[in-house]
């Protein structure tokens, strides 16, 4: 007869299962990009992590016969429960074998553990917020993850499904695999636009990098304030989040819109690293870095991280310039895709439309009252 134990995680023993089973459950997974263990730990450390200043985080493992055999964290954030009237817990950084007693006892522990903070319904995958991986894939499992994208096996929506939740949104990726002749086709050899009207274009200054982050993060609190599930960040967790922001792009894949020095649009693409980070199986070495950065020279896939315009400036000259940034930068690379968006997101949608991006990937995001 099979044993479960459900434990939180409080010492290194029970956190060094938490991070390997992954790698127990992808291990002959060709597609498979292990995260880096360091980035987790980091991610998940509510000492160093400013996210956690105002949200509280548990971590859970089951055990089958004492192997590991699901995991997940919780997070309750009070910001989100005073901004949207809603007593929600998130889920995330689900993994599981395909067992679905481990996973039902699994959830019943972080149930019990809700419902004792004051929830009233859990939500997820969230990686742990908002503003991070999300969702569970729901289709091309034959296909590797792109920067960005969550990953799991088939058999995990219905693990989900078997304790009790149900999808309550699905969220989607796009792509246009030949952007470079796509924009040759329709705009011809663009080039980067400077200055139109009042507005200036420029790229990045990597040399300001502090005041550049502030200028990004002010535009982006009030362009996506009324967005799904989105609470602004603070001035800590947009530097902590930005830590390896130039590993995964160079300063000319992010561009800012002034208007008379007042930051008003962004525009932030990255690069697809995963295809360089997948044989380090999650273990990043300093030694291993110069050979990395030299890989990383030679990727031609970008992605659409995100486009943001203060709402007065919506509608305005702003999304043009932003475009011709875009089809400017797209002219140097063969593949551009997007992180996930919303079907209700008009906005991105559009975006997508001028530069032939069609839906790619689908991922769902679940719910269950408590």
């Amino acid at each position: 007869m099979s044993k479960y134990k459900v434990v939180s995680v409080s010492d290194e023993k029970v956190m060094i299962d938490f991070l390997e089973l992954p790698g127990r459950i992808y291990e002959a997974d060709p597609n498979w990009v292990a995260p880096l263990e360091s980035e987790v730990r980091r991610t998940l450390d509510p000492h160093s992590n400013p996210y956690f200043t105002n949200a509280t985080l548990q971590l859970f493992v089951c055990y089958k016969n004492d192997k590991p055999s699901a995991r997940c964290v919780v997070v309750i954030n009070s910001r989100h429960w005073e901004k949207f009237g809603e007593k929600a817990a998130f889920f995330g950084f689900l993994e599981a074998v395909k067992d679905e007693e481990s996973t039902g006892r699994m959830f019943d522990a972080v149930e019990r553990y809700c419902r004792g903070a004051g929830a009233e319904l859990i939500e997820g995958p969230f990686n742990p917020n908002h503003y991070s991986e999300l969702g569970l894939k729901i289709d091309k499992f034959d296909e590797a993850p792109r920067f960005f994208e969550t990953y799991n096996r088939e058999y995990y929506g219905k693990l989900l499904e078997g304790s009790g939740f149900y999808r309550q949104r699905l969220l989607h990726t796009r792509i246009n695999t030949a952007i470079n002749d796509f924009v040759l086709q329709h705009y011809g050899a663009v080039s980067f636009p400077k200055r139109s009207g009042g507005f200036s274009v420029r790229y990045f200054n990597l040399f300001n990098m502090k005041a550049e982050l502030e200028r990004i993060r002010e535009v982006y609190n009030e362009a996506f304030s009324d967005n799904w599930h989105f609470l602004p960040l603070t001035r800590e967790e947009y530097s902590f989040s930005a830590k390896y922001l130039f590993f995964i792009t160079y300063p000319k894949l992010v561009v800012i819109v002034e208007n008379n020095g007042e930051p008003v649009g962004v525009l932030q693409c990255v690069l697809n690293i995963n295809p360089i980070l997948q044989p380090l199986r999650g273990k990043m070495k300093t030694v291993n870095l110069p050979k990395l950065l030299l890989k990383r020279r030679r990727i031609k896939e970008i992605m659409i991280y995100a486009v943001g315009i203060k709402k007065g400036y919506q509608g305005s000259r702003v999304y043009k310039l932003l475009l011709d940034s875009m089809c400017a930068i797209a002219l140097r690379y063969s593949v551009l895709s997007t992180t996930w968006m919303s079907d209700t997101n008009v906005a991105a949608i559009r975006v997508s439309g001028h530069l032939g991006l069609r839906p790619y990937k689908y991922y769902a995001i679940y719910e269950k009252k408590i």
